[in-house]
């Protein structure tokens, strides 16, 4: 019997990153994995019925949502935090609590195009304003500084010439977002139950 790692996802929107989770996950290729819980800060986050779907727990919260987020992953003993698609800063307090064991997936190779107001379209638009020919995925650690964690994970993806924001955004999504986010939560669970 392989160790688990128990994994809490925090979502605020559609849940792509997360059904990319559910999908590796129940294929079996997240062997040290356990998907406990889904968490979102808002109630009517499509996610959650992605979590749902998948017989996953999941718990939407509104208010006084570090207190609460805390008390959720105390009472259930979670090992690991996923970001994905996660739009509220986490304070120092929760960060250090879960010190290299919150990652997140950013929609650039950091350190480009990352940092305070870069997320969602933002990165994409930044990204073509520029003319990068490269851009792509990371995955990193969270820390106390937006996108400023330790790298786990890239993927470079190309920026075709008349790429729209909307299209560089669904190409990441597909070639680098959705197989290095459940690749690197693996690599993590199994660190941590190897430990």
């Amino acid at each position: 019997m392989v160790s688990k790692a128990k994994v809490a996802v925090l979502i605020s929107g559609g849940g792509t990153n997360l059904q990319a989770i559910i999908d590796r996950w129940v294929e079996g290729e997240l062997p040290h994995v356990d998907l406990n819980l889904v968490i979102s800060d808002k109630k009517d986050a499509y996610g959650l019925k992605r979590a749902e779907k998948a017989n996953i727990e999941c718990v939407a919260i509104t208010e006084n949502f570090e207190e609460n987020l805390l008390k959720e992953l105390e009472d259930r003993s979670i090992d690991i935090i996923v970001l994905a698609g996660f739009l509220k800063i986490l304070s120092t307090k929760v960060v250090n609590r879960y010190n290299n064991r919150i990652i997140n997936v950013h929609p650039a190779l950091i350190p480009s195009f990352c940092g305070k107001g870069y997320y969602g379209i933002k990165v994409h638009k930044a990204a073509l304003e520029k003319g990068v020919k490269i851009s792509g995925a990371t995955v990193h650690f969270v820390n106390e500084i937006p996108d400023g964690g330790k790298i786990i994970m890239q993927k470079a993806v190309e920026v075709k010439k008349d790429d729209t924001a909307e299209e560089l955004q669904k190409r990441i999504m597909e070639e680098a977002e959705w197989k290095i986010l459940p690749m690197a939560l693996e690599l993590i669970a199994k660190n941590l139950v190897e430990e």
